[in-house]
C-alpha cells in the first residue's frame, strides 16, 4: 500500500479530504471560468443574449445527464477496486467506460442537435432569444461527445484518486478559452464575431484538446490507468453491470436536469427580465457550489476505496465530516453573499439595473439556506460510491418534482409573490432535501451494498442491490 493509499484507507480522514477536495475545488473553479468567461462576455451584449444561454443550458444539460450514469458508474468501480487492490480491474473499467461513454455521446449529440428548435418552441422562448439559443445549442451538442469523454476521464482519475494531471489540463484549456472567447463572440480585425455562437464554439474548441489529451494519458498509461487497444473490445457482463448500476444515476441526473428545464418554463413566463435574472442567479448559485461539489467529490473518491477495501465504519465516518463541513462552509458563504448580492449580479451585467435588482433579490432569497445544499451533496456523494445509486435517484425525483417544482409555481402563480415565488422555492428545497438526505443516510443501510465481487456475480450483485434499493 503506497502513501497515499495508506492515508485513504487508514489515516487522518481530515488530511484525506483535504488532499483529494483541494485540487478538485481547484479544477472546478478553473471549468466554471468557462461558464464565468461565457457569461461575463455575453453579458456585454445584452440581456436577451444572457437569456439565450441561459435557456439553452438546461437542454444540453438533460441531453448530458442521461448518458452520465455509464460514466458515473466507472467512476464507482474503478474506486472500489482501487481500494480493494485489483488494478487489472481497474483498467478493465475505464476501457468500456470509453467505449460506452463515446458510444453514447455520439448518439445523444445528434439527436439532441436535430430535436434543438422543438425543444426551444416547447419552451416558448420570444423571438428574441430564440435565434441566438439555437446557435449556442447546436454548437453545443456538436461538443457533447468531448465533453462527455473528458468528463469520463475526470471521473476515472478522481476515482483512483489522482488529481493533479486533470488540474493541468483544465488550467490550460480554461487559458486558451479566455483567449478565444472575445474572439469568437466579437471578432478581431477582419474577423466577425459570431456572438452567442462563438462563446460555445470556443467551449468546443478547448473541450475536443481536453478530450484528446486525456485519452492520449490512458494509453501511455503512466498516472494510474492503462489502456491497451484490445481491451476496447465490447465485455458483455460488464455492460450489463454498468447499466444495473448506471441506469438511476442517469436519472438522478436526467430528473436534475428535466427539473431545471420546467422551471425555464415557468421563468420563461416572466418574460427576458426574469430570465436573464434567473440566469445570472443560478450562475453565481453555481459557483457557491464549488467548493461543497469539490468536497462531495472527495468524499465519492473515498467512500468508494474504503468500500472497497471493506471498511464501511470508516466511510460513513469520512461522509459525516464532510456534511459538517459542507454545512458550516457554505452558510458562511451564503452569509458574504447576502451582503454582496447586487454588486456580484452587476458583475454579470453592469448596465441593466432592472436585473440587478431582481438578480439580487433571487441571490437573498435563497443564499441563507446554501448549507443545506452542501449536506446534500455530500449524502449523494456517498449514496453513489457505495453503489446505492438508486437512493441518489429518489432524492432527486423527490426534490424536482415532489418540492421544488411545485412550490415554485404555486408561489409563483398563485400568490402575490409572482416571480418572486420562484426564488423562495429554492429555499425550500435546500432545506426539506438536506434534512430528509440526512436522515436517510443515518438509517445505514447504504453500508451493506458491495459490489468487488468475482466477474460472475458481478451483475446479478449490482441488479440485487438495485431491486432490494427499490423494495425499501
Amino acid at each position: 500500500m503506497n502513501e497515499t493509499n495508506h492515508l485513504f484507507l487508514s489515516g487522518s480522514i481530515s488530511k484525506a479530504l483535504l488532499k483529494l477536495a483541494v485540487p478538485i475545488i481547484l479544477i472546478n473553479i478553473l471549468q466554471s471560468a468557462y461558464q464565468l468567461t461565457d457569461a461575463f462576455w455575453v453579458g456585454r451584449l445584452g440581456a436577451a443574449q444572457v437569456a439565450a444561454v441561459s435557456v439553452s443550458m438546461p437542454v444540453t444539460f438533460l441531453v448530458i445527464a442521461i448518458g452520465s450514469g455509464l460514466a458515473m458508474a466507472g467512476a464507482i468501480l474503478s474506486a472500489q477496486y482501487m481500494g480493494a487492490g485489483q488494478q487489472d480491474k481497474v483498467n478493465h473499467v475505464a476501457a468500456q467506460t470509453v467505449l460506452m461513454v463515446t458510444v453514447t455521446a455520439i448518439f445523444l449529440g445528434v439527436i439532441g442537435y436535430l430535436l434543438s428548435p422543438y425543444f426551444l418552441h416547447l419552451l416558448g422562448v420570444e423571438d428574441a432569444v430564440y435565434n441566438d439559443a439555437l446557435k449556442f445549442m447546436h454548437v453545443s451538442f456538436v461538443g457533447v461527445v468531448f465533453v462527455f469523454i473528458y468528463a469520463m476521464f475526470q471521473a476515472l482519475m478522481r476515482g483512483i484518486g489522482q488529481t493533479k494531471v486533470p488540474l493541468i489540463i483544465v488550467s490550460v484549456t480554461v487559458l486558451l478559452n479566455f483567449v478565444l472567447d472575445p474572439l469568437f463572440i466579437f471578432g478581431y480585425g477582419s474577423f466577425t464575431g459570431l456572438g452567442v455562437m462563438g462563446a460555445a464554439l470556443a467551449t468546443l474548441v478547448t473541450q475536443s484538446l481536453a478530450a484528446i489529451a486525456g485519452i492520449v494519458i490512458f494509453m501511455r498509461g503512466r498516472h494510474g490507468i492503462k489502456l491497451k487497444l484490445s481491451s476496447f473490445i465490447p465485455d458483455y457482463s460488464y455492460i450489463k453491470q454498468a447499466f444495473y448500476l448506471g441506469a438511476p444515476g442517469s436519472v438522478e441526473l436526467s430528473a436534475r436536469a428535466f427539473g431545471l428545464i420546467i422551471m425555464s418554463f415557468l421563468v420563461a413566463s416572466f418574460g427576458t427580465q426574469t430570465i436573464a435574472s434567473y440566469g445570472v442567479g443560478s450562475n453565481i448559485l453555481q459557483m457557491v457550489m464549488i467548493p461543497a461539489m469539490g468536497l462531495s467529490m472527495a468524499v465519492s473518491t473515498l467512500v468508494g476505496q474504503n468500500m472497497g477495501a471493506g471498511n464501511p465504519q470508516r466511510a460513513e465516518q469520512i461522509t459525516k465530516l464532510a456534511v459538517l463541513w459542507g454545512l458550516c462552509g457554505l452558510s458562511f458563504i451564503g452569509a458574504i453573499a447576502f451582503i454582496f448580492a447586487p454588486y456580484l449580479v452587476a458583475f454579470f451585467i453592469p448596465d441593466d439595473q432592472g436585473v440587478i435588482a431582481k438578480g439580487a433579490q433571487f441571490i437573498r432569497v435563497m443564499c441563507l439556506t446554501w448549507g443545506g445544499i452542501g449536506v446534500q451533496l455530500c449524502v449523494v456523494a456517498a449514496f453513489r460510491a457505495s453503489g446505492n445509486m438508486l437512493n441518489a435517484m429518489l432524492l432527486a425525483l423527490f426534490s424536482q418534482c415532489v418540492v421544488q417544482f411545485p412550490v415554485a409555481y404555486i408561489l409563483s402563480k398563485h400568490t402575490h409573490l409572482g416571480d418572486h415565488g420562484i426564488w423562495y422555492s429554492f429555499a425550500v428545497t435546500n432545506v426539506i432535501v438536506a434534512s430528509l438526505s440526512y436522515l436517510w443516510f443515518c438509517r445505514g443501510r447504504w453500508q451493506q451494498t458491495k459490489l468487488t465481487k468475482d466477474d460472475k456475480d458481478i451483475a446479478k450483485v449490482s441488479q440485487e442491490a438495485f431491486i432490494e434499493e427499490g423494495a425499501h
